[in-house]
């Protein structure tokens, strides 16, 4: 026999347990959960687990890279007249005469397809990647592009792909974080932080923002050495008591999902602490594969090393890794204004030897069997010139390529005009490409639903559709 006391002291553990269950399930209001029957899909069964993007800020020239126009070459200097009574305007400049890319193109790989001399590692690779070449932006304004590219929406605080994801199929690895974002060493991109927001969804889902190129790549994750008073037991202790405490707080009716974010930072950031130095160290790796990447060369060390803690991570669990080149501002970037000439050929002088080396070793570890590599941009650049030699914004065209799990390797996806001006057959949207790559993770698009302000919002918005061509 026990008292009633006894009774209710001795059940309390197991309330609070339940009651914290019901919380944490108001966080994450999806009929499914991802399941070995889907190999990992959440709706159907997936082709990819875990996503690298390479995201080229500031609007990469297309018809400078993979959209060749001959007609640009042929009437260089003259005016641009496309033969229409649309408008012809530009974003920042007055509209100047057709120019011509100053750079040569070859044919490459069994499908032929035509590649940038800037671009010679990655044309190596052509029968590999599916390239798209009629993506499409409803802005031609950097922080409302790399909005909708990152996240669907144009405006702020709406979740980013990277978030839904870690929302939709959860972490492959609980002392990792589930998204990781590797920003340039030169800065944050446009929008800073707010391209890989988790918004409206749970604070757990964002992007852990990782920089490579600092002394502590990750900020605060260990005391300062002049804190000698903290030792690895203290800090149990002290993490220990922080928990408890949290989690009375949490089951004792806050309902705030910061919390349940605070506690979960926590205790990813003392596993971290024992996991990531591993991650980070590069000494692991042959001097071969350190070349391959460009670790030898400062003028593709920093993002080299990026796409090479990319793979390190996706291969321990991380779920989806961000990597970034170019910072907000108007040098720098991809955002070429002033010269084509002088300002395109640093930016993939810097990243094309790395993007091909990420995908070699890919496909050599056979991680390329289960990963997605995607390399994007926000919008494309005009036809025409701003100021003598320069290019501006343009909505109506860009490119993006992607390889590996569930994509049909060496095709060309959509067209442009004759002057690389709009997408006219097969115009991809990002809604078309968040649509197609979450299909390729197991997930329906419009079933991925989270309910915000009586909303039933998604990565999508209303939108969407699979660009079955890209798939295999």
């Amino acid at each position: 026999m026990i008292t009633r006391h006894d009774f209710l002291k001795s059940s309390s553990g197991g309330m609070g347990s339940i009651a914290l269950l019901q919380l944490l399930a108001k966080n994450r209001e999806l009929v499914a959960a991802p399941n070995a029957q889907s190999h990992g899909g959440l709706h159907h069964r997936a082709k990819a687990n875990r996503v690298i993007q390479l995201f080229m800020n500031g609007g990469a020239s297309q018809m400078d890279l993979f959209d060749y126009k001959p007609l640009l070459q042929a009437r260089h200097g003259q005016k641009f007249d496309p033969t229409t009574s649309e408008r012809v305007e530009a974003a920042t400049s007055v509209p100047g005469n057709i120019l011509g890319s100053p750079f040569q193109f070859l044919r490459h790989g069994q499908s032929g397809r035509w590649v940038s001399e800037l671009l010679p590692h990655m044309a190596k690779h052509v029968d590999d990647i599916a390239v798209m070449l009629s993506m499409t932006s409803r802005t031609n304004v950097h922080g409302p592009a790399s909005y909708l590219m990152n996240t669907g929406f144009l405006l702020p605080g709406f979740p980013c792909f990277g978030a839904w994801v870690s929302y939709g199929l959860g972490s492959l690895n609980e002392n990792l974080p589930t998204f990781v974002v590797l920003p340039d060493a030169r800065g944050l991109p446009y929008n800073q932080r707010g391209n890989f927001s988790s918004g409206f969804l749970p604070v757990t889902h964002q992007g852990t923002a990782i920089h490579a190129s600092h002394a502590e790549p990750l900020h605060g994750l260990r005391a300062p050495s002049s804190a000698k008073f903290i030792t690895p037991q203290s800090e149990r202790d002290g993490l220990e008591l922080l928990n408890e405490t949290n989690r009375e707080q949490l089951v004792n009716g806050d309902h705030d999902a910061r919390l349940e974010a605070r506690i979960h930072a926590y205790e990813l950031a003392a596993k971290m602490q024992l996991s990531a130095p591993e991650v980070f160290d590069l000494n692991q790796e042959t001097k071969a594969t350190l070349q391959d990447y460009g670790l030898n060369n400062p003028v593709t060390e920093d993002f080299g090393k990026r796409c090479l803690l990319a793979r390190r991570m996706i291969e321990r669990g991380v779920r989806v890794v961000q990597v970034w080149s170019g910072s907000n501002g108007p040098t720098g970037n991809w955002d070429n204004h002033s010269s084509i000439i002088k300002e395109l050929p640093p930016m993939t002088q810097a990243t094309d030897q790395p993007a091909a080396a990420l995908l070699t070793d890919l496909k050599a570890r056979g991680l390329l069997d289960d990963t997605l590599l995607l390399w994007n941009t926000e919008f494309g650049r005009m036809p025409f010139s701003q100021g003598s030699e320069g290019r501006d914004h343009n909505g109506g065209a860009s490119i993006g390529w992607m390889a590996g799990a569930g994509v049909k390797p060496g095709v060309a996806i959509g067209e442009t005009d004759e002057w690389s001006w709009k997408a006219v057959h097969d115009p991809i949207s990002n809604y078309d490409f968040h649509a197609t790559v979450l299909h390729l993770l197991g997930i329906d698009h419009e079933q991925l639903i989270y309910q915000h302000n009586g909303a039933n919002r998604r990565l999508t918005d209303v939108h969407g559709h699979i660009v079955k061509a890209l798939l295999r």
